[in-house]
């Protein structure tokens, strides 16, 4: 039990906090969560105008970051459909 509480408590601090996620901008839920999301976008957009800069031929379009989505879901509720009714 000790052994999986741990690998649980590692697992749940990488998620939140080192993995980036596609669905928030390829930030990490503790970013959004804690508001500094915005200011790593910021810090992104800026690095990635002063990469274009340097090597415009590397690049298919100007680059910028992924937009930050105003809200999240992972079962949205306005998609949710009513079950199937059971015959019997």
């Amino acid at each position: 039990m000790t052994h999986a509480r741990e690998w649980t408590d590692a697992f749940v601090t990488y998620y939140n906090h080192d993995h980036r996620h596609s669905g928030i901008g390829l930030h990490t839920p503790a970013s959004v969560h804690f508001g500094t999301a915005e200011e790593v976008r910021d810090q992104r957009a800026f690095a990635l105008a002063e990469a274009y800069e340097r090597h415009p031929e590397r690049f298919a379009r100007r680059p910028k970051p992924p937009e930050i989505p105003g809200q999240v879901w992972i079962k949205d509720p306005a998609k949710r459909r009513e079950p199937e009714p059971q015959g019997s």
